[in-house]
């Protein structure tokens, strides 16, 4: 779980970032989740754009990306979703305790 200088942290670290994933019509998939896992264990901290043709919420896509990568949700701010995931091998933030 994060705390809330952790988020704040992550937020910032996340703001220039630009998303490398559009959830649409489809809504979230197993293969979609597979693919965040991935670059999740790459990068550490990702966003999500999700499209307006998606007829999911956002809170229930955000949660469901997140149970399958087994990710934390930072932020959703409109229609992204900032997910972030400790990475086991490629270690790039240092978050504040």
């Amino acid at each position: 779980m994060l705390t809330g200088k952790q988020k704040r942290f992550l937020r910032a670290e996340a703001h220039h970032l630009d998303p490398i994933f559009q959830v649409g019509k489809g809504g979230v998939n197993e293969n979609m989740v597979k693919q965040i896992d991935d670059a999740l264990e790459a990068r550490e901290l990702l966003k999500v754009s999700i499209l307006q043709n998606c007829e999911e919420d956002k809170r229930e896509v955000a949660e469901a990306l997140a149970k399958g990568a087994k990710a934390e949700i930072v932020q959703i701010i409109g229609n992204i979703i900032i997910l972030y995931k400790e990475s086991k091998e490629h270690k790039r933030l240092m978050l504040p305790r």
